[in-house]
């Protein structure tokens, strides 16, 4: 069972306990706010990010054909992403147009689901374009640190965030830990959860008062 957490604290006068929370961390720790991704200060829109990190979640959740899976993504700053990287083998999104390729389309996620199967970390554009999958990342590791038990993938992240003004949100294949990449760091890191992820919009609403 999820643990539970009852809080009580001043909500609305100082020294004054006025305010009960009952909070499940496990639902809790699923859910992700705005002012979360905001931290990460880049070019790349909110509702972009969203839609990776969902799609990155949902791959480490689910996996593929009942086996765990592991993947990379790189959003933003994509042309330079894309001269310090080199394809690995036949890039599956080559070809395709850019509507084709969009991850705000529903189908376009599933057959990205598919392709995360392979090697190779996909170049995503600031608009949600997927600009290419199946690719080698030469992002230096010099003056990079992480944490014991990372691997590859992990480092490619940081490599290649260290180089460029991208964020890289890797898929660990061994437990499905979402983790979030600025500037060769750690920025984020998401727990995989058997429910869908949830977008908290607010972090405290004021109850209404009542009318004399």
């Amino acid at each position: 069972p999820a643990a539970e957490v009852i809080a009580l604290y001043s909500g609305f006068e100082e020294g004054e306990v006025d305010s009960i929370s009952y909070i499940s961390l496990d639902e809790h720790l699923g859910r992700l706010t705005a002012r979360d991704l905001r931290q990460l200060e880049t070019n790349v829109p909110l509702e972009t990010l969203k839609i990776v990190v969902d799609l990155a979640v949902e791959i480490g959740r689910e996996g593929r054909e009942g086996k765990p899976v592991g993947t990379l993504f790189v959003v933003g700053d994509s042309r330079k992403v894309m001269a310090k990287s080199q394809p690995l083998a036949f890039d599956p999104v080559k070809g395709y147009s850019r509507k084709e390729r969009n991850l705000r389309d529903n189908r376009v996620k599933e057959a990205i689901k598919e392709i995360a199967l392979l090697d190779g970390a996909f170049v995503v554009a600031s608009d949600g374009t997927v600009e290419a999958a199946c690719r080698h990342l030469n992002g230096t590791t010099e003056m990079v640190t992480l944490s014991k038990g990372l691997g590859t993938r992990h480092w490619a992240a940081a490599g290649i965030t260290k180089e460029t003004k991208s964020i890289a949100i890797a898929v660990s294949e061994s437990n499905g830990t979402v983790r979030i990449f600025q500037n060769g760091e750690v920025m984020l890191r998401i727990e995989p959860f058997r429910r869908p992820m949830k977008w908290k919009d607010f972090e405290y609403e004021q109850p209404a008062t009542e009318k004399e």
